[in-house]
């Protein structure tokens, strides 16, 4: 079994997420013309406890998945890139 590279996982999540990730980006204005997974180039992952975060970006936009479900977009900006906790940048929902 090999490793999956960045690629696979960003397609991966946002396969499965795709329609609320467009949902999302439209409602915070960052939906682009033309925009598809492809678009996506980096992904950061990390786990709190028993939650997992992850931040999917392209060079105009970021967004935070918990788990599996997309929360927040955010243009994205470089300051996201080895932040302590990224999610600080996004507004999470209230528990």
């Amino acid at each position: 079994m090999s490793v999956p590279t960045v690629e696979a996982a960003i397609n991966e999540l946002m396969d499965w997420a795709w329609h609320a990730v467009e949902e999302l980006l439209a409602r915070r204005g960052l939906l682009g013309d033309g925009l598809v997974v492809e678009d996506f180039t980096g992904l950061t992952s990390w786990l709190e406890d028993a939650t997992r975060y992850t931040v999917v970006h392209s060079r105009s936009a970021a967004v935070l998945f918990v788990d599996t479900q997309p929360v927040d977009a955010i243009p994205f900006h470089r300051d996201l890139l080895g932040a302590d906790d990224p999610k600080a940048f996004f507004t999470l929902p209230r528990s």
